[in-house]
């Protein structure tokens, strides 16, 4: 074991595994990392050699058992009406039947459809109603005779993500680390090898996570395939949900009109939508231009009603041409469809991380060291962190340049506060290790600006600088 590992297991003993322990008990069920994480933690939060052999049993034997492969749904069901009752793991979403007056559950694996669910269970849970999450539920078999009326009852249902968790502990055990041993930590808890990765890139993985830290954070990334882009937005987090981003509706994201049923940005601190690029992908304008007013005002309209929410925004798609090729002869968003191909819908990214300087997954590259259970970290403390503002910070030691727009300004805030959440949570950092991250973040920002002056002229230069207030 690494001298790091040790240190991890020390002090978050309890609260963190080893990460190839996913793979050995993942087998052949599509369920999400953290959802594995979420019993390997109940069972093989240890360094016990012996523990952890003993916890990945357990966790396949409640795998086998519980978790409904699609192709076994018939068999679950019958065991359930064989023995009255049966525990399961399946992701529930939930519908108001306004004809019955009552709350109805599907089941995405175990194929059941408006299974009647009480409103006590839904009102402490609420993105049931959304596009679903992953949960441990006790589905009960009562047979009856009554027309219209299903045999099936849901006794009781526990959601897969930890309930609570200590945020001034997580920032008091900080600074037992080096700012390098705490980026690996973080790289090893995203299931990556630190070792296969410079200083830089880990930089450009970690900033992957700040949708999941700052609200109504606007990021790009488009790039190769294989790099990983979508793995962060659907596996790590119940926080998150991905999206195909020709598969999302005005109604879906927002509010329906019809019902006044809130979208899934009401629901959700982080939407990403996969595989957004494509010139010929057919979009609904009318969309677009509620995005545009969402993510430069936090607010959406629909009918007479104006909304309010937190959640962030996410673009990763891949690119058609060679980044020499786009900056010589078209721009750096040229594979975005049509009518998100808008300069006014650009221009509210706060951020555009470069995907193609993302190595390409390879075995060697997964991390077989300790890292948080992800539901811990990537979920909840982020969560947690997610409800502080940081964004005035950088002022303390830093003075942007008066040339530089609102716009741009509050782009480069909330990325830098973001990444300080990530790496600084307790704010003990270097002024050289501050100043690394704003011109990370100023980064970001220009290269979304100066795409948008090669789209458009009347796009202003801006003067991209700072200067050190000597606080």
């Amino acid at each position: 074991m690494s001298k790091l590992d040790k240190k991890i297991n020390e002090l978050f003993a309890g609260k963190v595994v080893r990460k190839d322990l996913t793979k050995l008990v993942k087998g052949n069920a599509v369920v999400p990392t953290y959802v594995l994480e979420y019993l390997l933690g109940q069972y093989c939060a240890s360094d016990d050699e012996n523990t952890i052999s003993e916890g990945v049993e357990r966790v396949k034997s409640i795998l086998a058992e519980h978790y409904v492969h699609r192709d076994e749904a018939q068999y679950i069901m019958n065991l359930a009406r064989n023995k009255g009752s049966h525990r399961i793991i399946d992701k529930i979403s939930v519908r108001l039947n306004d004809r019955k007056d009552q709350n109805e559950a599907d089941f995405a694996n175990l194929g059941l459809k408006k299974i009647p669910i009480s409103d006590s269970i839904v009102r402490e849970h609420k993105k049931l109603l959304s596009d679903g999450i992953w949960c441990i539920l006790v589905l009960s078999y009562f047979p009856t005779d009554e027309r219209d009326s299903t045999p099936w009852r849901i006794e009781s249902l526990k959601p897969i993500q930890i309930s609570n968790v200590d945020t001034a502990e997580y920032k008091t055990y900080r600074k037992h680390f080096s700012t390098e041993e705490w980026m690996d930590f973080l790289l090893q808890t995203m299931g990556l090898n630190p070792d296969e990765f410079t200083r830089r890139s880990k930089l450009l993985q970690l900033t992957r996570l700040v949708p999941f830290v700052e609200n109504n954070y606007n990021l790009i990334e488009l790039g190769p395939k294989g790099t990983g882009k979508s793995h962060v937005f659907s596996e790590l987090s119940p926080h998150g949900i991905l999206i195909s981003g020709g598969e999302v509706s005005k109604a879906k994201l927002f509010v329906n009109n019809s019902n006044g049923e809130i979208g899934l940005v009401g629901y959700w601190d982080v939407v990403a939508y996969d595989e957004f690029a494509g010139k010929s992908k057919r979009t609904d304008t009318g969309l677009v231009d509620i995005m545009k007013n969402y993510m430069a005002n936090k607010s959406f309209s629909r009918g007479t009603q104006v909304y309010g929410a937190s959640a962030s925004m996410v673009f990763v798609g891949n690119t058609d041409n060679s980044v020499p090729y786009m900056l010589n002869h078209t721009n750096l968003f040229e594979a975005l469809p049509k009518d998100y191909y808008d300069t006014a819908f650009l221009d509210r990214i706060h951020t555009y991380l470069p995907g193609w300087e993302v190595d390409k997954l390879r075995n060697e590259m997964f991390s077989d060291g300790y890292g948080f259970v992800v539901d811990y970290y990537l979920a909840e403390i982020l969560k947690e962190l997610r409800k502080e503002d940081w964004t005035n910070d950088y002022q303390t030691h830093f003075e942007l340049s008066n040339s530089i727009t609102t716009r741009d300004k509050t782009a480069i805030m909330k990325t830098y506060s973001g990444l300080c959440k990530i790496l600084f949570p307790d704010k003990n950092a270097t002024i050289e290790e501050l100043t690394e991250l704003l011109e990370f973040s100023i980064e970001g920002r220009r290269r979304v600006k100066l795409q948008l002056q090669k789209m458009d002229e009347t796009f202003e230069e801006v003067d991209f600088t700072y200067k050190l207030t000597g606080s």
